[in-house]
């Protein structure tokens, strides 16, 4: 298989272009597309330089609730020392494209289009790009849900490449999933896979959960139920589905169609309003 993966670049639309994009935010779901990550959109962080992110998803009410989700775009010689504010947070990256080196907990590595980390809570790491031509990753962050008994997870690094993709069940490999932690192991409260539809895939039902989800299209298009609306997304485009929003898919055009799937596993469900604190 092609693994290749959108990475935008920034930039502004041309003056005659309509304003108006594919761009939608409800209260179940929305779809941030690639063509609106210009270069008015990005933010700069403290404790990074030479380094912008595109914000996709961030806590808040009545959208995202249990992550945040980046793209950052490290220029050469730029990077972070101390890249996580908060003491609390887990987090993945995934590298879209470029090379970075990496120092999590003592150990370097090299990352390179397809890299995949998973950062511990509390794990001590900095990146930092030291080739000529610009780096961008993904970067999804939670605060980690701690139980008593159940040991922190440890930080790793792996690939794309390097997780062959397991066929759903009864579906003739038109659909598979690339996951980089067992679903078994209770130590992970949250799950970042690859999914993978081959043209003529599909999710055939209106999946309704209790799960939160991000999902990032890295290559291919398809049409997606977001509720109850069919949407077309492709390369580049994000999409956050609220937990209960129905969904459903499948694949369009003559390429694979895989996107970076986020969702909230393995704990219980918290009470509050009327009947807890």
């Amino acid at each position: 298989m092609d693994f290749t993966y959108y990475t935008p670049t920034g930039g502004l639309p041309d003056q005659n272009n309509k304003a108006r994009e594919r761009a939608v935010f409800t209260n179940s779901y929305a779809v941030i597309p690639h063509g609106v990550l210009s270069d008015i959109v990005t933010s700069l962080m403290p404790g990074w330089s030479r380094t912008r992110a595109w914000v996709l998803a961030r806590p808040l009410t009545g959208f995202a609730e249990t992550f945040a989700q980046l793209i950052v775009e490290v220029s050469p010689g730029g990077g972070s020392t101390h890249p996580e504010p908060d003491p609390a947070a887990e987090a993945v990256l995934f590298m879209l494209a470029g090379d970075l080196e990496i120092t999590l907990e003592g150990g370097v590595h090299r990352l390179h289009a397809g890299s995949y980390v998973f950062v511990a809570p509390g794990a001590e790491w900095q990146i930092e790009n030291r080739s000529d031509a610009p780096a961008t990753f993904v970067w999804i962050r939670k605060r980690y849900e701690r139980v008593e008994g159940i040991p922190v997870p440890d930080s790793f690094v792996t690939s794309d490449a390097e997780q062959a993709p397991r066929e759903m069940p009864n579906t003739s490999g038109y659909w598979s999933t690339s996951r980089f932690v067992d679903p078994a192991d209770l130590r992970h409260d949250m799950h970042v896979n690859i999914v993978t539809f081959m043209p003529g895939g599909t999710i055939p039902f209106a999946e309704t959960h209790v799960m939160e989800h991000g999902l990032y299209v890295l290559q291919g298009r398809g049409v997606y139920l977001l509720n109850q609306d069919w949407v077309e997304v492709e390369a580049g485009d994000f999409m956050w589905l609220r937990a209960f929003c129905p969904q459903a898919c499948y694949a369009a055009g003559r390429s694979a169609f895989r996107y970076l799937l986020y969702k909230d596993v393995n704990r219980h469900v918290p009470l509050g309003g009327m009947f807890g604190k």
